[in-house]
């Protein structure tokens, strides 16, 4: 866990900056020793959203299946794609 001042935020940023893009983690900036903000370079937060939308995705999928929702197993999945594939060629 990277922390540091917000004083340090104020008058070093171009290092905090970069140590956010070396690091690739996020950095938590404190204030009078308390928690205040959260700084991360824009590739690490899309990152993070990418992978928070996907495990979303998997978790909708997952409750599917468990409430008994009709699936196709993984070679009927292949089976229909390369029917697709092979019309669209045609």
């Amino acid at each position: 866990m990277l922390i540091k001042s917000s004083t340090a935020l104020r008058n070093d940023y171009l290092s905090i900056s970069e140590l956010a893009r070396r690091t690739e983690e996020p950095i938590y900036i404190t204030k009078n020793g308390e928690g205040d903000l959260v700084v991360m370079s824009m590739e690490a937060f899309e990152k993070r959203e990418e992978t928070i939308r996907l495990k979303a995705k998997l978790e909708a999928a997952e409750n599917s299946r468990l409430s008994g929702e009709v699936t196709v197993s993984a070679e009927e999945a292949r089976r229909r794609l390369k029917e697709k594939y092979t019309d669209a060629e045609a």
